[in-house]
């Protein structure tokens, strides 16, 4: 088996993959490798998310992600066509239901338009009821562009696409990184299976980007906090009551969007996630605990000082992880007559959260650079929808770090 390739890539969720994709095509003579530790690509965040197509609305003007956001979703939507990935632009509506949420509904519309987001407009009490029957507000916004998808089973097409190439680049599953090996113009990647040399390494490793950074010899100040969201699903009663996407007005104190209700491609609508710290990075349940992952979190500065400015939003955030009653009450706000039967536990996700010294958490792309690779330790939401765009970004700063040719 060949196992010297010009880049190693260690991680194969949407963001790893779309990158490979990326340099694959910029530059067809460079032998690409993705490691990715699970049995199968895009295992954790990429599979674990809502789906949602978005629009680019919620993101600071000229901020990286606001630019990549539309970019991507452009890119990612010509690419669904392309290959024949299920998908429907279907349209969402934002939600005001308070007088108090207006000035920052404002500020969401202004953004879109100012991000260049098309098909957005402000929309009355009177238009939501002809949107969404059900749903009540005093006031919206309709983002016409908004779609929903399955990022799996965009993941597995890049997967699909970056094997397919006859160059000798290629996607390995089951190859969990333990170490590295370095030499004077060369890495050896060390997995549970076997060794590979690369000249140059990314590492885009998601909720374990902070630990693979360190373990290759890179330092960082910022460490990876994971976060639950815990969705209900819609009984058939309550799917009648939602037609598209519903999200409420967000907290522009969290960077969360809130309870919300997104009909899936593959059938069915979900509601939810809230936001919840994990002890267990990749625990997909609500007693899941790692002692290593909390003892990490725990061990960090910046995560105190995170929960000393946001311990009330996190307390209630917990409250609804646990009462069914008090996340139907949120819930309600949107959909006044949703009852206790409309909604049944379903699963979850985990999103890594990259958190500053201080507590901040990290808005925006940060990548670690150190020899011969580069580390992404954040690539923030909308991540799976600008995944192309994303991918791009990164082949591009790689070719210009490295100096590829």
């Amino acid at each position: 088996m060949e196992t010297t390739f010009d880049v190693i890539i260690i991680g194969g969720g949407i963001v790893g993959l779309a990158t490979a994709h990326k340099l694959n095509k910029q530059h067809p003579n460079k032998k690409i490798l993705v490691l990715e530790k699970e049995n199968q690509v895009a295992a954790h965040q990429t599979s674990h998310n809502s789906g949602v197509i978005h629009s680019g609305l919620y993101y600071k003007p000229g901020s990286y992600k606001a630019i990549n956001c539309v970019n991507g979703r452009r890119e990612l939507v010509t690419f669904a066509k392309e290959h024949k990935i299920a998908h429907d632009i279907c349209g969402k509506i934002v939600v005001a239901t308070d007088e108090s949420e207006l000035p920052h509904m404002h500020k969401v519309y202004n953004n879109g338009i100012a991000n260049g987001v098309e098909g957005v407009e402000l929309i009355t009490s009177a238009q939501i009821k002809e949107i969404e029957p059900h749903c009540t507000g005093i006031a919206g916004i309709r983002v016409a562009c908004t779609g929903i998808i399955d990022y799996g089973d965009v993941a597995k097409k890049y997967e699909e696409l970056i094997n397919a190439s006859n160059n000798g680049s290629k996607v390995m599953t089951s190859q969990k990184v333990i170490g590295f090996e370095k030499s004077t113009d060369t890495t050896t990647v060390i997995t549970e299976k076997g060794k590979f040399v690369g000249k140059y390494i990314i590492s885009t490793s998601g909720l374990q980007a902070d630990r693979i950074t360190k373990k290759e010899g890179t330092k960082t100040d910022s460490a990876i906090v994971g976060f639950r969201g815990d969705y209900y699903d819609l009984t058939e009663k309550g799917r009648s009551k939602v037609n598209h996407l519903i999200y409420p007005v967000p907290n522009p104190k969290f960077p969360f969007l809130g309870v919300h209700f997104t009909r899936m491609i593959k059938g069915g609508v979900e509601c939810g996630p809230n936001a919840v710290f994990v002890f267990d990075r990749e625990g997909y349940t609500k007693t899941a605990f790692s002692f290593k992952d909390t003892a990490e979190a725990f061990g960090y500065r910046g995560t105190w000082k995170f929960f000393a400015k946001h311990w009330r939003f996190g307390l209630d955030e917990y409250r609804g992880a646990f009462s069914k009653t008090y996340f139907l009450k949120r819930l309600r706000k949107l959909i006044p007559d949703l009852q206790m039967e409309d909604i049944v536990a379903a699963r979850c996700g985990i999103r890594a959260m990259a958190l500053g010294p201080e507590g901040e958490m990290l808005d925006d792309f940060k990548i670690e650079k150190n020899g011969n690779a580069m580390h992404v330790i954040n690539s923030p939401s909308p991540a799976a929808t600008a995944s192309l765009a994303y991918g791009g970004e990164i082949a591009r700063m790689a070719t210009e770090y490295f100096n590829l040719k």
